[in-house]
């Protein structure tokens, strides 16, 4: 039986060469693909794919945001994280949200495959120029990172990375659906809690996490 994947990338051209590396098994098919992370819990439910590689820095919604809502709603499919940033950060983050694997762009392309039979076997893989950030997170414990990112809501989320990507509070409000002063609010709200009291500051913090590329 086929194992049916979802492909999550910006980049078309990314898309196009992964998709032809996966397809070159017989085992493994291409579902479909998305642009964007804000389609995917959608796309998630029409095509009910087993798998999800995702890239984390996505326009409009997170990968790691992506996860949440996609496990939060009862998705079945698993989530390998294929990105190009790969900090601690980015590390700790997935796996507290649900991803089964994490590989960096930089990989060989065997390490997608290991990571993609990993978690078709069910279980959980890391590619091992990634494992120290295990090592860390085992000898400390959950990252302070983490927990301050836990403590924004999935609204406070979205708004912080549309923000990030140049969004004015109109321009947010209209991509949520929601009024300007409730905007404001979030975004009042989360600056409180990260410690942070100016935009420029917000963009540099959403890179760092890898919600958006530098």
């Amino acid at each position: 039986m086929q194992t049916r994947l979802l492909l999550v990338d910006s980049h078309a051209i990314f898309r196009d060469a992964v998709r032809q590396l996966i397809e070159k098994r017989e085992d493994l098919c291409v579902a479909g693909e998305a642009a964007d992370g804000s389609s995917v819990p959608d796309l998630v439910e029409d095509l009910d794919p087993d798998m999800v590689v995702t890239e984390i820095a996505l326009p409009h919604l997170s990968g790691i945001e992506v996860i949440r809502r996609v496990l939060r709603s009862g998705g079945r499919a698993r989530f390998l994280i294929l990105a190009s940033q790969a900090g601690r950060s980015q590390v700790e983050q997935a796996l507290a949200a649900g991803a089964s694997a994490f590989v960096c762009k930089s990989d060989p392309a065997r390490e997608l495959f290991q990571a993609i039979d990993a978690v078709r076997a069910g279980h959980s893989y890391v590619s091992p120029t990634l494992a120290h950030h295990l090592v860390d997170l085992v000898a400390r414990g959950r990252g302070q990172t983490e927990r301050q990112n836990g403590d924004l809501t999935s609204r406070e989320r979205e708004i912080l990375q549309l923000i990030a990507e140049g969004l004015s509070s109109k321009e947010t409000a209209s991509e949520l659906g929601i009024s300007i002063r409730t905007v404001e609010s979030h975004r009042a709200n989360l600056m409180e809690k990260l410690g942070i009291h100016k935009i420029s500051g917000l963009v540099r913090f959403a890179i760092r996490e890898g919600l958006l590329s530098p």
